[in-house]
Parts: C-alpha cells; sequence; structure tokens
C-alpha cells in the first residue's frame, strides 16, 4: 500500500482540504497508516501533477483553501490497486526483540514491560469498540461497505 492509495480511499469518502485530510489521518486512518503532514501535503502535489486529484479554491478566512478531489484516474488507479494482490509486511516489532536479548541475557526481566504493552493494547480496543458502538450501533443492519470497512479497523470480522 502506498500512501496514494490511502488519501485516494479518504478523499472518495469525502473530499477536503489537505489540512482536513491531516486531521482525517491523525483520527481514523492513522489507526493503521501513518502520515506526517508534510507526506501528506508532498504527496497531494504529486498526486495534483500525475492527474489522479484536482484542487479548486474555496474563499476562507485566509484566503483559498485548495479542496481535493479525485478524478476519474484517481479512481481507475485505486480499483486496479485494490484489485491487485500485495505481501504481508514484515513485522518490526522492539518488544519483541526486547524479549529475545532478555532470553539471551538470562539476567533481564521483562515482565512489566509486557504487561505496560497489554494495558496499551487493551486502551486501543476499548478505543476501537467506542468507534463501532458510534458508527455502527447495535440493531442497526449494515451493508457490505460497512463490514469492510470495520473490517480494516479492526472493529470486526466479516
Amino acid at each position: 500500500m502506498s500512501l496514494t492509495h490511502a488519501i485516494l480511499t479518504s478523499l472518495l469518502e469525502r473530499p477536503c482540504t489537505g489540512a482536513e485530510l491531516a486531521r482525517r489521518f491523525d483520527k481514523s486512518l492513522g489507526y493503521f497508516w501513518q502520515a506526517t503532514h508534510q507526506q501528506i501535503y508532498r504527496e497531494l502535489g504529486a498526486m495534483e501533477r500525475d492527474g489522479l486529484i484536482a484542487a479548486r479554491g474555496l474563499p476562507s478566512t485566509r484566503g483559498q483553501q485548495r479542496h481535493f478531489e479525485v478524478l476519474e484516474a484517481g479512481t481507475v488507479e485505486l480499483v486496479h490497486w485494490c484489485g491487485g494482490q500485495g505481501e504481508p509486511r514484515p513485522i518490526r516489532d522492539e518488544l519483541m526483540v526486547r524479549i529475545r536479548a532478555s532470553a539471551v541475557l538470562g539476567t533481564m526481566d521483562v515482565t512489566r514491560e509486557l504487561r505496560r504493552h497489554q494495558g496499551l493494547h487493551e486502551e486501543t480496543l476499548q478505543r476501537y469498540r467506542l468507534i463501532e458502538e458510534k458508527d455502527f450501533p447495535p440493531g442497526v443492519s449494515r451493508s457490505v461497505a460497512d463490514e469492510l470497512q470495520g473490517a480494516a479497523e479492526g472493529r470486526h470480522c466479516l
């Protein structure tokens, strides 16, 4: 996956300004694809040059804001990418190396760090459950798109 595809997906969900897109990354997409605001703006420029998106000016209190929308070429690119295959990324996890080092050294106890990580994961799970309750209340039927979105965000299985 690339940042381009994450941005195309987000803009197809709802066209927006670069600042709004960066906030969206911080709040939702950032759970599974991180990008700095600088990376997002740089990628928006490249995508506009490549004809995947277009910006139109909207008046604001600070002058003209650029509001980005996906062009047909951007949708075609996302369809092509989405229908393709990808390889799982190798896991790079400092905690796993720390555990292995602890075993090799034989003198270190990493139990406290393991419990800390468990607590952090439990907090993340609780945050996901709150999002699920808000976005997908019990008893409300879900579309296939809703199910896919929930699966992508780790909220439920298909």
